[in-house]
């Protein structure tokens, strides 16, 4: 029988320290300046999870298969058709599953100048994954992402932004730009390993740009919308006019199962329409951003 690990409230300093300097955020990426002088960099970003979310749960009746389903057949859609018309490039992070799925759909965001990446095999829950079940779905994922869609990812979104104990060798160990899962920051950051700098970027994420925690639903849960599409709306636009303010990023994450709905599209093309009609404003996917940051001296060290 193994011995049981002692509670928090009995470790030593170095336990603790040990643990929070595990995976830490370093000297802040933010730049002096924005290419071409903008004032501001967006990066607007979709989680194409589609059916893998029940899938990964083992729930393979129609109804929940069909919630997700929603997502690559109409919302996925009415995404690319807003983005083309305002001429932006974003980022799509795709489960290979999801791409194996609608492998015309992960085609399609190359084909339109948008990015894609990497965003597990089948939405796993990388924290319950022996390290070698992890890094082998995302090398599996990797390379299932490619061969569809023609290009190899540079970024990664975990899902559920589940970071467990052996992600960051993994990430380190395909060779990526950056990550895009954690929350130490607005702006981008170098992170840190045990108090050495990887070379990584992190372009941070946030449960308030998020659709998920506003309009998710679960009949069978406590899950349930609690926020209107236009309270989000203000919750964004404040997160926006703050970037601004700052001349530093915004970033959102969204899903076209839950942002493409009528209702929450209508503010979605509102939060474009408001960000556009702001001057200096830099629409760029997270690989672009995560280049440009790295290249350039940051403006401050942490």
């Amino acid at each position: 029988m193994q011995p049981q690990a002692p509670e928090p409230w009995r470790w030593d300093e170095a336990t603790w320290r040990g643990h929070v300097g595990r995976v830490r955020a370093g000297r802040s990426l933010a730049p002096q300046t924005w290419p071409d002088d903008a004032r501001v960099a967006v990066a607007l970003s979709f989680d194409c999870d589609h059916e893998t979310i029940p899938l990964r749960d083992a729930e393979t009746r129609p109804g929940k298969l069909s919630q997700g389903e929603y997502g690559a057949r109409v919302g996925a859609r009415r995404i690319l058709e807003l983005l083309d018309r305002r001429a932006i490039k974003a980022s799509f992070f795709m489960p290979a599953v999801s791409a194996l799925l609608h492998p015309d759909e992960a085609r399609g965001y190359v084909d339109a100048g948008h990015e894609i990446a990497l965003h597990g095999w089948i939405h796993e829950r990388n924290m319950l994954l022996e390290p070698k079940d992890e890094r082998d779905l995302a090398f599996k994922a990797a390379e299932t992402l490619e061969r569809i869609a023609g290009q190899r990812p540079v970024g990664l979104r975990t899902p559920s932004w589940d970071f467990s104990d052996a992600t960051l060798s993994v990430i380190r160990e395909l060779g990526l730009l950056y990550d895009s899962s954690l929350m130490a920051d607005d702006e981008p950051y170098e992170i840190v390993a045990d108090g050495e700098p990887t070379g990584l970027v992190e372009i941070p994420v946030e449960w308030i740009r998020d659709d998920a925690p506003y309009f998710s639903f679960d009949r069978y849960s406590g899950v349930r919308p609690y926020t209107s599409p236009r309270s989000a709306l203000t919750i964004w636009r404040d997160e926006f006019d703050r970037a601004y303010a700052e001349a530093g990023m915004f970033q959102l994450t969204m899903h076209p199962h839950i942002i493409g709905h009528r209702s929450r599209m209508v503010i979605l093309e509102e939060l474009i329409e408001y960000i556009a009609s702001h001057h200096g404003v830099w629409f760029a996917t997270h690989a672009a951003i995560a280049e440009y940051v790295k290249a350039c001296p940051p403006s401050q060290d942490v």
